[in-house]
């Protein structure tokens, strides 16, 4: 279903900033978003990650440190899904956590409101093939769920802030800016993911929609799939990279949706860059091909009088 907290926050961080176009929109509220600033987004960002965060360090870390009850743990357990798979079985690997501190501590962020649960929408293959005996592989498979970050700022401390803090803690942010340099595109990939999924189910706002999301099994990811109650099956792919997107990424896409026996009614693309010429040709009512300017869809008819963005408040 449509994501209205984060819908939310994407309005208010346009509304308190209004920055001249949507890339610039995404890319800073990726990592400011939640935290209820005016910044100039003229700026480079990563001279306002020194401004707004590195120099007001120690009172974001206090504020951290009471979300989190400065529990090792739950820090643990906030990095390894910022920067792993989000999926919860491995996140608690990666955290050197087990199904019971792992699972005290994701109950206790949820809580807070911190993360919200994605459920998976895997069958079971005991489901699937109750009497059949199954192959070793998949009969130890487990499905996992995955997991969100409510707000984009938080997973940006836990990516990128937390892996490095004692070195913060001395001043020295050069590890901290070589890695957001190598990482940021990748890191900003998810909110944009979030987002497409957001603008499609804005888009489709008529309709009844009666699942939607990412979908994952043991072997494909698909960003996002979204079913409505007329029988139509929406599948779309975001691709935040500083290149247009070709049909290499369609095939791809359709290659996952052939393998799960799915027809869609509707392919959707996501792109930071827009698209190839030849993709361009092939739109239409099977293909839909979405770029940054189409999110102003999502701040145009908004309104500017509630700012309900600051986590901390």
């Amino acid at each position: 279903m449509t994501n209205t907290k984060l819908l939310e926050q994407f309005r208010s961080f346009y509304f308190r900033n209004y920055p001249d176009d949507m890339e610039i929109q995404i890319e800073y509220f990726a990592i400011f978003g939640g935290l209820g600033l005016e910044i100039d987004t003229t700026k480079p960002i990563a001279f306002l990650i020194e401004e707004h965060i590195l120099q007001n360090f120690n009172y974001l870390n206090e504020k951290i440190e009471q979300l989190t009850l400065n529990e090792p743990n739950n820090k643990r357990l906030l990095t390894a899904l910022a920067v792993g798979d989000r999926r919860i079985f491995s996140a608690f690997n990666r955290a050197g956590l087990n199904n019971g501190n792992g699972g005290g501590a994701l109950n206790y962020l949820q809580e807070k409101g911190l993360l919200q649960i994605e459920y998976s929408r895997e069958e079971s293959a005991k489901s699937l093939n109750p009497k059949g005996k199954l192959k070793k592989e998949i009969a130890r498979h487990r499905i996992s769920h995955k997991v969100l970050f409510t707000y984009p700022f938080i997973r940006f401390w836990f990516y990128f802030i937390n892996p490095h803090i004692q070195e913060i803690k001395n001043g020295d942010y050069e590890k901290l800016f070589k890695s957001f340099e190598t990482k940021q595109n990748s890191y900003t990939s998810l909110v944009f993911e979030e987002l497409s999924e957001v603008l499609l189910n804005y888009n489709l706002r008529d309709a009844q929609i009666l699942s939607s999301g990412s979908y994952w099994d043991a072997k494909i990811e698909i960003d996002i799939l979204t079913i409505t109650d007329d029988d139509k099956v929406y599948v779309g792919e975001c691709k935040w990279t500083n290149h247009r997107v070709n049909k290499k990424e369609l095939h791809k896409l359709q290659e996952k949706c052939e393998r799960l026996e799915i027809e869609p009614s509707q392919t959707i693309l996501f792109s930071k860059r827009g698209f190839s010429k030849e993709l361009k040709l092939s739109q239409g009512k099977d293909l839909a091909l979405y770029s940054c300017k189409h999110f102003e869809a999502l701040v145009k008819n908004a309104s500017n009088t509630e700012l309900i963005d600051n986590l901390f408040s």
